[in-house]
């Protein structure tokens, strides 16, 4: 039996955006893990941190107007938050790579779609290979993806929204990286063509064997295609556990719950939606204690006081709450 390999680890993540002369707390303390070959979804409302944590996994911050204040982004044993620009760059496309969220603004209007594949490979090509062996590695993304090859040389206003988010697909995925962050890769895109491409996704990473981290706001993506799901809340991960933790199982970070309640029902047409009440705190003052407590329908006054400590509901499951704390005799019913 194999050993078990983490080839991510993201460790008390800090990372604040400084503007207007405001300091934005985007990321704050965050940690979670990525096993070798397994699917973790990030989930959470616009503004939770998500992509902030991408970006530094990426080292694509803003460099002007983001500071990463603390923490370590350990990638196969090595700190990447360690690495200069031009070891990043080695890393970055070939070893771990990124879907971003609008395929509309993700590709150059002004070079064909077969150039801009191209344009990775050749940064990446420590084997020396000839032009004509990196345009046929380009002739067989396309055709993984389901774009002809013969399209090589159409520019991106000649592709619909799916077939440009394929292109995308492509381009992160020519130098076969061991990691892919796909940041909201279906935002865009309607209901029929989504499922193509988060299909073809998941066909691609088992036939490369990939491990991917999915940035997304459907819990019904999260449910068919991850392995491990992150909770994302105010920059922190607020509950983490396996998909069948998350979806099977009793216990929920109130949050969490309110995501769920959120949800239409197949089953019953009279039960209503139920929104989470209040918006996401403001990054430029954060409410003391419990991040959650100003929207929190079970919150007591130790949620404005106090930070939770995160509480092991199983090996596998996590939750950052109160509720499942012991010891607080107030908190201690569920």
């Amino acid at each position: 039996m194999s050993k078990i390999h983490t080839i991510l680890e993201v460790k008390d993540l800090r990372v604040a955006y400084a503007g207007s002369g405001e300091r934005v707390q985007a990321v704050n303390g965050l940690s979670f893990g990525v096993q070798e070959g397994e699917c973790l979804g990030l989930v959470g409302e616009t503004g939770a941190g998500k992509t902030t944590v991408a970006l530094s996994v990426m080292g694509l911050l803003p460099e002007r107007t983001s500071r990463i204040e603390s923490g370590e982004i350990i990638f196969e044993g090595r700190d990447l938050l360690q690495c200069k620009k031009k070891e990043m760059q080695a890393i970055r496309g070939e070893k771990i790579s990124m879907i971003f969220q609008d395929p509309m603004t993700s590709l150059n209007p002004v070079l064909t779609i077969g150039e801009q594949i191209l344009e990775g490979l050749e940064l990446h090509n420590e084997e020396k290979k000839s032009r004509e062996e990196l345009i046929a590695r380009v002739h067989e993304m396309l055709e993984l993806v389901g774009i002809p090859a013969a399209r090589y040389h159409e520019y991106p206003h000649q592709f619909s929204g799916g077939m440009k988010q394929r292109v995308v697909i492509a381009m992160a995925l020519a130098c076969s990286p061991k990691l892919l962050i796909a940041d909201e890769p279906t935002t865009a895109l309607d209901v029929t063509i989504q499922a193509q491409v988060l299909d073809m996704m998941s066909q691609l990473r088992e036939r490369l064997g990939m491990t991917m981290i999915l940035i997304t706001h459907d819990l019904g993506i999260v449910a068919e295609k991850c392995d491990t799901v992150a909770t994302v809340y105010a920059g922190e991960i607020i509950e983490f556990g396996t998909v069948e933790d998350i979806f099977s199982g009793e216990a929920h970070h109130p949050y969490t719950k309110g995501l769920f309640d959120a949800l239409p029902s197949l089953v019953s047409t009279e039960r209503r939606l139920k929104s989470i009440e209040g918006l996401m705190p403001d990054p430029t003052d954060l409410p003391a204690g419990c991040k959650f407590h100003p929207r929190c329908p079970r919150c007591k006054p130790i949620c404005r006081e106090r930070e939770p400590e995160p509480v092991q509901i199983s090996q596998s499951h996590m939750i950052k709450c109160f509720l499942y704390a012991q010891g607080e005799e107030e908190m201690g019913s569920r």
